[in-house]
């Protein structure tokens, strides 16, 4: 009989809990049965402290973690040498990874957008709700990397306040600790059998201290660190709304912090989306006491991002190059030519986003419209007179693709 192997447990602190009471409130769906039911008592978490936490690796899973960290490195580095370090493109290509990184995080809650929708939004010409809050997580995401060399508690503040800002309804709780409890369960109204009820509102601010100081050392192996400080900040739940986006934000920012990723932000997120039951299956295993499977998580997202980020990379570089061989002898002075490498990050345009991007009048920005649609690099797909968008299918395509695979998976 062959004994399966085992694998070495990541020890750190498991969470305690103290016991409350609830009194469940109608909601005005939920039945009496459900009401009656909901009320009771309940045990919320109590966060271990990890500011001063001692990690020791085991081997298996110190080398996981180097390779996952030198594929997201090579990364970095392709993206320079596919575009060349002062390409045009170069600028465009990361925001795109970034764009495409926030719908993926986004989808984890259940937010789905396709490419060209989120493009409308960011143009402020489409209608899509779900659209408008995954460009709000776009810029929390800008934020994140933005604060990325003075991470602090009013850092993570900031990147919950510029997502919130953006998605209606949830604006009064924006860069603001909650105020009251949280749970991740089914029941609305009560959090009697939840999965996991975060702490009690008065702990959060002194847990978010304690995080924040261990996200301030530098003796530890970035992946790892990520890794549990992220589980940390899922555990406390500080925020009313938006704890996963703002805690996949943090990924980024302290990857960018460690120097893993300088240039590109690569889709971690997208590697979680391929398996989110194993995400939070290991999010539950960090709250008793063993950070292993968030690493692991952590380190196989990690792989998947290089992988198919260097291929998504590779991919709209292609596209580019094609609508250059389309724009054929266009003079070298023509607008088109600026226009073009922006395309990369925003495959639907209207004219006062030309405008700004080339930062020029509304003449020169409709002759580069003209010049790109006449080669066929854009086209005008509402037929309208005025509020009309122009979009680069192919990279539209690329983008689709790139979402549709990770579904598949």
């Amino acid at each position: 009989m062959t004994t399966a192997p085992t694998t070495e447990p990541l020890r750190v602190p498991p969470v305690g809990h103290d016991e409350h009471s609830w009194v469940a409130d109608s909601d005005g769906l939920s039945t009496r049965a459900q009401v009656r039911a909901g009320s009771g008592t309940y045990l919320s978490t109590t966060p271990a402290l990890i500011a001063d936490l001692v990690l020791t690796l085991p081997g298996d899973l110190s080398s996981d973690v180097d390779e996952a960290t030198a594929a997201l490195s090579r990364l970095d580095s392709h993206a320079s040498s596919t575009l060349g370090p002062q390409s045009a493109e170069l600028g465009p290509m990361s925001s795109i990874l970034l764009r495409t990184e926030s719908a993926s995080s986004s989808q984890i809650e259940n937010l789905t957008v396709g490419a060209r929708q989120l493009a409308l939004a960011e143009i402020d010409q489409g209608g899509s709700t779900n659209a408008r809050t995954v460009v709000a997580n776009v810029r929390a995401m800008e934020a994140a990397l933005d604060l990325a060399d003075s991470l602090d508690q009013q850092a993570v503040l900031t990147m919950h306040e510029v997502l919130l800002s953006g998605q209606r309804g949830a604006e009064q709780h924006a860069g603001r600790y909650r105020d009251s409890l949280v749970w991740v369960g089914k029941s609305g109204i009560s959090p009697l059998g939840a999965e996991h009820v975060a702490p009690q509102a008065e702990l959060v601010e002194a847990a978010m201290a304690d995080l924040m100081a261990f996200v301030d050392r530098d003796d530890l192996p970035a992946l790892v660190q990520t890794a549990v400080a992220h589980a940390q900040l899922e555990t406390i739940h500080p925020f009313a709304d938006g704890n996963g986006r703002t805690g996949r934000a943090l990924i980024h920012a302290m990857l960018r912090a460690k120097g893993i990723t300088r240039t590109v932000t690569a889709p971690v997120s997208a590697g979680l989306l391929t398996d989110t039951a194993s995400y939070f299956e290991a999010l539950t295993a960090f709250r008793g006491g063993d950070a292993r499977p968030i690493v692991e998580q952590l380190a196989r997202a990690s792989r998947y991002a290089a992988r198919t980020g260097a291929q998504l990379v590779d991919d709209l570089a292609a596209e580019v190059a094609s609508s250059r061989a389309m724009l054929g002898s266009l003079r070298p002075q023509a607008a088109a030519w600026r226009l073009l490498p922006h395309l990369v990050a925003h495959p639907v345009v209207n004219a006062s986003l030309v405008e700004r991007l080339l930062a020029t009048n509304a003449v020169t920005a409709q002759r580069a419209l003209t010049q790109l649609t006449d080669a066929g690099v854009l086209h005008e797909r509402t037929g309208l007179r005025r509020n009309r968008v122009w979009q680069h299918d192919g990279v539209l395509t690329v983008l689709d693709l790139f979402a549709q695979g990770i579904r598949r998976r």
